[in-house]
């Protein structure tokens, strides 16, 4: 008898439960909490539903909705040309579909950011998580866990300003600039509303995260949740953006694939 198919063998682990699907998407809807820019540069808006029609004189056997929101409201993937840096590059559609199902590292910070929301992850702190773990998995997501998705109930808890910015943990320039020239990832995804920390528009890069990843083709995913739930490494990352034509990024449904014994 032949051995099964390694997608056949994929279906069955997954029905067997020896394969769990987490779920790493924010539920979106009119209070997902969106970034706050100064006042004088242009808003994103919130999501918002419009309802067409809901088994009535509208349409008296469908339910269904036009929505309104912007690009990179809740769980979202930033493309390429999001950024000044990589104008040239990949919009949200043309991202190559084989680059949306990748292996990911999950460093852990949540201790950190709880005394600190300042908290910056060096160089150094993911030379040490490797030497623990492994290297870093060539074309996969590193996965930034800060616990911060436990403050998403509301816009002020998540954003966590005060009339000096916002205060939200993330990786320090330097680090930044490393992930994305010489980390083999793809790719860096948070639980926080952007992949920069909340004080990152006063370093050097201003929003590093954006300027060298976007610039070095590479890509980001922001308000994830569930991070907890994932290991150190093994798990795979589905991301499904939205194909915009020409956009800048797109809200996504992002899935974790993780084994179990």
């Amino acid at each position: 008898m032949s051995e099964p198919s390694v997608l056949a063998a994929l279906v069955s682990a997954l029905r067997g439960g020896a394969v769990e699907v987490v779920d790493l998407t924010s539920p979106l809807s009119s209070s997902t909490p969106v970034i706050r820019l100064p006042s004088e540069f242009a808003q994103t808006a919130v999501f918002e539903l419009e309802e067409i029609s809901r088994y009535d004189d509208r349409g008296p056997a469908w339910y269904w909705n036009n929505f309104r929101t912007g690009e990179h409201t809740g769980t979202h993937f930033d493309a390429p040309n999001h950024w000044v840096t990589g104008k040239n590059l990949d919009d949200v559609a043309s991202v190559p579909a084989r680059r949306l199902i990748a292996p990911a590292a999950v460093l852990d910070f949540s201790a950190e950011a709880a005394e600190d929301p300042d908290f910056l992850v060096e160089v150094d702190h993911v030379k040490a998580w490797e030497a623990e773990n492994g290297p870093l998995p060539d074309g996969g997501w590193l996965l930034l866990r800060t616990g911060w998705d436990a403050r998403s109930h509301t816009q002020e808890a998540f954003l966590n300003a005060d009339e000096s910015g916002p205060h939200t943990p993330g990786l320090s320039a330097e680090c930044a600039r490393w992930v994305a020239e010489e980390a083999p990832v793809i790719g860096l995804g948070v639980e926080t509303v952007g992949t920069d920390a909340g004080r990152a528009h006063s370093f050097e890069p201003a929003f590093p995260c954006h300027s060298f990843l976007m610039g070095s083709d590479k890509y980001g995913l922001t308000q994830l949740r569930n991070l907890a739930a994932l290991p150190p490494t093994g798990s795979v990352v589905v991301a499904g953006p939205l194909p915009i034509v020409t956009g800048s990024g797109a809200p996504a449904r992002v899935l974790a694939l993780v084994e179990r014994s």
